[in-house]
């Protein structure tokens, strides 16, 4: 094992994943919400170390040759993510949706969509995962599978924290202002990203 690989991995990992997203936002808002969270982790920890593979494996140098593939990834990402900003926004006026939905089949179902959405029809994951960590680890010749696997760790560690210390915040966000304030600032980052997108 080349220990000094895995955590420069690691810590690239994590500069690129920590900062606020759309999928970090939906991680914690359901963590908030206690509804789904290890399903939601799994999937992004899951779609993340997938993707850091592909990425390690040069997958980026295919992507950057089909820019119609990237295109069309882009389009359907903004158009998903101008959808969930626009329920987000609708949640700001309509209290009854404030509260957590349950844990029928149906709520997981679309829980269990919309993160699988936000993880891979999101261009920036792609650049992110496959473009930019698969070029540095490129660099790291020999070990560069050792710096996929400090990533794929990295994405594990952060995506376990965001969902489940997010339950430290449902004190405070059993007061319905503070729902309206997190999905107004969700609506915000899904439209800011969508509109990113469409530029």
């Amino acid at each position: 094992m080349d220990l000094l690989a895995a955590l420069s991995g690691l810590g690239f990992g994590l500069s690129l994943i920590v900062a606020i997203g759309a999928q970090n936002a939906f991680v914690l808002r359901q963590g908030i919400r206690g509804e789904h969270v290890a399903v939601v982790v799994a999937i992004c920890a899951v779609s993340d170390a997938v993707l850091i593979a592909g990425g390690v494996a040069g997958a980026g140098a295919v992507l950057q040759s089909a820019p119609s593939v990237v295109d069309g990834v882009r389009i359907a990402g903004a158009a998903f993510l101008f959808g969930y900003a626009i329920l987000a926004a609708r949640r700001v006026w309509r209290p009854s949706a404030l509260h957590a939905a349950g844990d029928s089949a149906e709520a997981l179902h679309t829980v269990v969509l919309a993160a699988l959405a936000l993880t891979w029809l999101n261009p920036h994951v792609y650049l992110d995962t496959v473009v930019l960590l698969g070029t540095v680890a490129a660099a790291h010749g020999d070990t560069r599978w050792w710096f996929g696997l400090g990533a794929a760790v990295g994405s594990v560690l952060w995506f376990t924290g965001l969902g489940y210390g997010a339950r430290l915040l449902r004190r405070p966000f059993a007061r319905p202002s503070a729902w309206r304030a997190l999905d107004g600032a969700v609506a915000l980052i899904m439209g800011a990203i969508g509109l990113s997108l469409v530029a």
